[in-house]
This record gives C-alpha cells, sequence and structure tokens, in this order.
C-alpha cells in the first residue's frame, strides 16, 4: 500500500487524516495469470493501483488468434476499465491478468464518499482519469501517425520490459500486425 502514497504524493502531499480516509476504504485484490479483472459485459466497480503483476485489455474474438489488444498495465500504475466505472455501463472490453497479479482497489461507492469527505479523493480521481486519458490519447496517435514498425521501436524504446514479459502475439496485436509481420519488423531492425 506504501506504493501508492508514495505514487499519489509525487503530485501531492498527503496529510495522515487524508491518507487513512482513503487507505482505509482500500481493499487488496489478487488474480491468477489469464483471470478476468473486468469482463466483457461487466460493469467496472473498481479504480485500482497494481501492486504487481502485469495485465492487458482486449476485446475478445470467438478466434482467440483475432482478439483486439490495446492496451497493457504494470506494476506501480492505476488501471479501470474506465468509461465503463464512470458511466456505471457495462464494459466493451475485458481487462486481463497476464501474470500473477496484485493490486489495491476502492470501489465507486467508496470512491464516491472519499470525494465528498477529502482533498485527496479528487486528487486520486484525477490522477487516474489523466493517467488513463493519455494512454488512449497517445494510443491513437501513434495508430494514426506511425508505421508498425515506428510503434514497434517506440514500445521497445518506452518500455523494454514489455518486450521480456508479454508474448510477442499480444505485441503484435497491440502494434495493430499479425505475429508474421512482426517478425519480419524484429528481423529488419536487429
Amino acid at each position: 500500500m506504501i506504493n501508492i502514497r508514495e505514487y499519489i504524493e509525487e503530485t501531492i502531499p498527503l496529510s495522515e487524516e487524508d491518507w487513512e480516509l482513503f487507505s482505509s476504504k482500500l481493499i487488496r485484490r489478487k488474480f491468477q495469470k489469464r483471470e478476468n479483472l473486468v469482463a466483457l459485459g461487466e460493469v467496472e466497480n473498481y479504480i485500482s493501483f497494481i501492486e504487481y503483476g502485469v495485465a492487458r485489455f482486449l476485446i475478445p474474438k470467438e478466434e482467440k488468434d483475432k482478439e483486439i489488444i490495446f492496451g497493457f498495465c504494470f506494476e506501480k500504475e492505476f488501471i479501470s476499465a474506465y468509461d465503463s466505472f464512470l458511466t456505471r455501463k457495462p464494459s466493451l472490453y475485458q481487462i486481463e491478468a497476464l501474470t500473477d497479479l496484485s493490486m489495491w482497489s476502492i470501489s465507486y461507492e467508496d470512491l464516491q464518499e472519499v470525494y465528498a469527505k477529502s482533498f485527496i479523493g479528487n486528487v486520486i480521481g484525477r490522477l487516474s482519469s489523466e493517467r488513463l486519458f493519455l494512454i488512449k490519447s497517445k494510443r491513437e496517435q501513434s495508430l494514426l501517425n506511425e508505421t508498425a514498425e515506428e510503434r514497434y521501436l517506440k514500445l521497445f524504446t518506452e518500455r523494454p520490459h514489455l518486450i521480456k514479459e508479454i508474448p510477442l502475439k499480444y505485441i503484435a496485436s497491440y502494434i495493430g500486425v499479425t505475429p508474421q509481420a512482426l517478425s519480419r519488423i524484429r528481423k529488419r531492425i536487429s
């Protein structure tokens, strides 16, 4: 839980009172590899902070190799199917643990209470929503403005551990190519 406090305090100092209120609402949730954090069609009830592990955002398809992966989250990052969390409507995608994963979560109802009683709730809401928005915006810009090779190189530069921790077929889906096309890209740049 210390990691969350450190992460928040990079932006704003926390009073003990605010931290006590916020941390009293956190629950630790653990998931095994391949377990859904949020299933397709389920309403997201949490904003979470990953203590350890890796998760992926995906749109499932009947044929497993056709699923669309559009995001990854790692330790010390907020994670949520945030559009579902905000609208209280079923998610149009799912979030799955790629590794065993542990996170600290606050429910929608508890966050509303923290918003009402404390300044820190608004900061946490803002931090998580800004982070999730920037990831989405960056991904959209990348898909519109860069080639698949440029997307791969940028991913490799910005998140070298991603290449080590995530199967290449998932990376291929994330950058919008087939595994065979990714193999050709990797050959060209090595």
